[in-house]
């Protein structure tokens, strides 16, 4: 098994003692998840504390999104197809992901 040695501040490091004694796992157990979802080979979602923003904004767009369907279905195809476009731009979508 390969070995990461990494620095991280001091502060972080203790936070990181308290929740792993918490859960009862060691340090390196709590952060093996967290590196596996980073390296994830699908280029994954990886978990930041800006979700509960970005779940915000997925549900206002959602609706949104049904609005524009019931009124426009040509508008909604071509903006999907528009944020498909950006998403895939700025390395957020896999071009196997392209429909």
């Amino acid at each position: 098994m390969a070995r990461v040695t990494i620095r991280i501040d001091d502060a972080l490091y203790e936070r990181l003692q308290r929740r792993s004694r918490k859960v009862g796992v060691s340090v390196a157990e709590l952060l093996r998840p967290a590196i596996d979802q980073t390296a994830d080979p699908r280029g994954g979602y990886v978990y930041t504390t800006q979700d509960e923003i970005l779940s915000c904004v997925l549900q206002t767009l959602s609706i949104l999104a049904a609005s524009v369907r019931r009124r426009s279905p040509e508008t909604l195809e071509q903006g999907m197809a528009d944020a498909r476009a950006l998403l895939l731009e700025k390395g957020l979508l896999s071009p196997d992901e392209q429909p």
